[in-house]
């Protein structure tokens, strides 16, 4: 483990942080210049008071479902409202794991062109509504993939010249066991990689033959990893591609990069 390395020798210039796996006040000691904070349901929400106290030490965003009641710009947005001035949002359709079935079955397109009307320089994430995230403006917010490089290149060279900022989960180690475990079961929740494993194959550690060597691959093509000289180099030709931000997910938690 590479302890006391941090995001930013990496390249990586904002740290995404899931609220339910970390204490979010420990999150102002990364050496990034902006936090996203994940949306992982309502309880798992920090308060106003703490978002506002972690925007004094550095830039702040939260992620914010338009379907989702509390965030809905056309029924409950209490949620929203309660954000402080001092916290920016990122605009996204929701994951179906943290929505009610009324929520997903919400129109998202006038939701997110409602949402990013009241917000400040919002980022607007792609996941699933690609056009309809590019229709709306604001920074693209998209998630690394195997077709990441290719898809940036093609908007740069068809004049697009808004601001994009990639997601990737991050592991700073070449150690194979630890990338598994960190990063293997995100890997497998993709389509392709889902269906190229074998039935019933771990997506940790555990796994062998087949399967190991479908996740070594797969962890690389939707995630940052190695060491931290390696995921520099990722990180510049994710930049010669067309990215203007790369906001790492610390997968291992926070403790190896403060």
């Amino acid at each position: 483990m590479l302890q006391g390395v941090t995001l930013s020798q990496a390249g990586i210039d904002a740290a995404a942080i899931k609220p339910a796996e970390v204490d979010v006040e420990r999150a102002a000691d990364l050496a990034v210049d902006t936090l996203a904070v994940d949306y992982e349901g309502r309880e798992h929400l920090p308060s106003p008071a703490t978002l506002d106290a972690l925007a004094e030490q550095t830039a702040v965003r939260v992620t914010t479902p338009v379907r989702a009641d509390g965030f809905d710009p056309h029924g409950e947005r209490d949620l929203a409202e309660s954000l402080p001035e001092s916290v920016r949002r990122v605009l996204v359709a929701g994951h179906s794991a943290y929505l009610t079935e009324t929520e997903r079955e919400r129109a998202v397109a006038p939701r997110l062109r409602e949402a990013a009307a009241r917000s400040r320089e919002p980022w607007v994430g792609t996941e699933g509504i690609e056009r309809i995230a590019l229709a709306v403006g604001g920074t693209q917010f998209e998630l690394l993939g195997p077709a990441t490089d290719r898809r940036l290149r093609a908007l740069r060279q068809a004049g697009y010249e808004g601001e994009v900022a990639l997601y990737a989960p991050t592991v700073l180690t070449d150690e194979e066991d630890a990338v598994l475990d960190a990063l293997g079961e995100y890997a497998a929740r993709r389509g392709p990689v889902r269906s190229a494993l074998p039935d019933g194959a771990s997506t940790d550690a555990a796994a062998d033959g087949r399967a190991r060597e479908v996740l070594s691959q797969a962890v690389r093509d939707y995630g940052l990893v190695g060491e931290v000289g390696t995921v520099a180099d990722r990180v510049d030709e994710l930049r010669d591609a067309g990215a203007d931000r790369i906001v790492g997910y610390p997968a291992r938690g926070l403790d190896p990069f403060l």
